[in-house]
């Protein structure tokens, strides 16, 4: 059966829930320090647009991530609006425990995300430990985050490959993943850390981790889209009734700024949120965001960073449904009303 009749025979979901990650995973690789108030501005904008988790910051040592030295700063300042969670990745128990003070003191994040490799490979050259030693360490952040309030957001890195040692095993990555499980954490991602996934794979990929007992209201779809098939990989999961996808404005972030090797080829970057959040729209599946709100964004995005970002559907706009027509004193085309 074609893949076009797949598609139109699979009950997708009415809605989604798009997880912005500009201010965090998007920034993390700019060589461009945004300043404090340019950040606040855009999450602003998120929360204006109808983003309900939005990634806000890193609690990383400034020495290593001067990018998120204002971690506490912006958090002072953002909105807070009833339904909007906010998250921030710890990889420390040093970051947690700022986590957890800034939440005392009445200006903290709902979900603490943290992150362990299916590679024991790519987890030494990422964060210079073993697996083993990790979870130690993991184990102790997640019960401090949990005792404190916090929903725990359990990374899996490289589930669909590791530039160093190529192919993980299946049942290696979904062990990793009950493993967070069994500690405690609610949501479970896995990542596609190089955007070595393809639609196929990424089929087969769900098929087994929903028989090995994940769920669509547990797992979060993020795909890199290094060689350009974050949109495509997203889509694929869509068709197995995921509700949670992370995207970032532009395309951008995906390669960590932490000293370590660069390991992706192309384009580093997360699936583009424009252009994922515009698809799913025009095929019916409600993302609850404001689609003028959204394109401003992502152009204020770009006035940010100075440079021209990747999303398609910010440089062709909307689907004209109700057909165009020549405005003369403009001197462009718009959407009849």
């Amino acid at each position: 059966m074609c893949d076009t009749m797949r598609l139109h025979r699979m009950d997708l979901p009415d809605e989604v829930i798009i997880g912005e990650c500009w201010a965090r995973d998007g920034l993390q690789n700019e060589p461009l320090i945004v300043p404090t108030r340019k950040k606040v501005e855009m999450i602003t904008g998120m929360v204006e647009a109808g983003f309900k988790k939005i990634e806000a910051t890193n609690f990383a040592h400034p020495k290593y991530l001067q990018q998120f030295a204002d971690a506490e700063e912006v958090l002072r300042q953002i909105p807070r609006k009833e339904g909007v969670d906010y998250r921030a990745i710890c990889t420390t128990l040093k970051g947690v425990e700022r986590a957890v003070k800034s939440k005392d003191e009445g200006y903290g994040v709902d979900e603490i995300a943290m992150v362990i490799s299916a590679s024991e490979a790519h987890n030494l050259a990422n964060v210079n430990m073993t697996h083993d030693e990790n979870k130690k360490l993991l184990e102790q952040m997640t019960r401090r985050a949990i005792d404190t309030g916090h929903t725990v957001f359990g990374w899996v890195l490289t589930s669909f490959g590791c530039p160093i040692n190529g192919d993980v095993p299946l049942d290696h990555v979904a062990k990793m993943g009950k493993w967070w499980k069994d500690i405690g954490a609610t949501f479970i991602g896995f990542g596609d850390t190089t955007g070595v996934a393809n639609p196929r794979q990424v089929s087969e990929f769900y098929e087994y981790m929903l028989a090995e007992g994940f769920t669509t209201d547990e797992v979060v779809v993020h795909f890199h889209d290094t060689r350009g098939w974050g949109v495509a990989c997203s889509l694929v999961a869509l068709t197995f009734g995921f509700r949670y996808f992370d995207t970032s404005l532009g395309a951008i972030g995906g390669q960590p700024k932490t000293g370590a090797a660069e390991y992706h080829r192309g384009y580093a970057g997360n699936t583009c949120t424009e252009d994922l959040v515009g698809m799913f729209e025009e095929m019916g599946v409600r993302t609850g965001l404001d689609m003028d709100k959204l394109l401003e964004l992502g152009r204020k995005a770009e006035q940010t960073l100075n440079r021209r970002l990747r999303s398609n559907f910010l440089q062709a706009g909307p689907v004209p449904h109700q057909g165009i027509v020549y405005d003369k004193e403009k001197g462009i085309l718009g959407e009849k009303k």
